[in-house]
């Protein structure tokens, strides 16, 4: 199947946008169903590094390893699953728009199963259909309304989904 492709316009220079987006410490800050992210290794984070995002779906939580396989600021990151029965590819890029002012990101999200993980990419990517276009929508809002930057490090505010970093 096709990937996921969507794209939404922020009120937002894309330095700020790309910064904020791509940064795994605050995916639970934006995105509905991440519990939590552990960075392995140190910052800054580079092609290579890896991260384990812990995500609940339904009552279920499940755990998975991607590395960052594409970082050219501001404007394109990409990461892949490395482990587990399923796994995620994304990529995030940033364009300008009003000279600047504004930026228009597309997300892509694509699955992969490997051995049993070949029963379920159909499922996550309904899931995904429904769920992800929430948490960019997450986004826009905490970028627009600029409180991040006042927060700092991921933590110091609640995450749009309520939960604690």
């Amino acid at each position: 199947m096709a990937p996921i492709v969507s794209h939404l316009d922020i009120a937002c220079p894309p330095a700020e946008v790309f910064g904020y987006a791509i940064d795994p410490s605050r995916f639970a800050e934006w995105q509905d169903d991440v519990v939590g992210v552990r960075i392995q290794g140190g910052r800054p984070l580079g092609v290579g590094s890896r991260f384990t995002t812990t995500r609940r779906v339904a009552r279920l939580e499940f755990s998975y390893t991607q590395e960052i396989t594409a970082l050219d600021p501001p404007s394109n990151w990409a990461a892949r699953g490395v482990d587990g029965p399923l796994r995620p590819s994304a990529s995030i890029t940033v364009e300008p728009l009003e000279e600047g002012i504004w930026s228009r990101v597309t997300f892509t999200l694509d699955f992969q199963g490997k051995g049993i993980g070949k029963l379920v990419p159909d499922v996550v990517r309904q899931l995904a259909l429904k769920g992800a276009p929430k948490s960019y929508q997450h986004l826009k809002e905490r970028l627009e309304r600029g409180d991040w930057r006042a927060a700092g490090r991921a933590g110091a505010l609640p995450p749009a989904n309520g939960r604690a970093v």
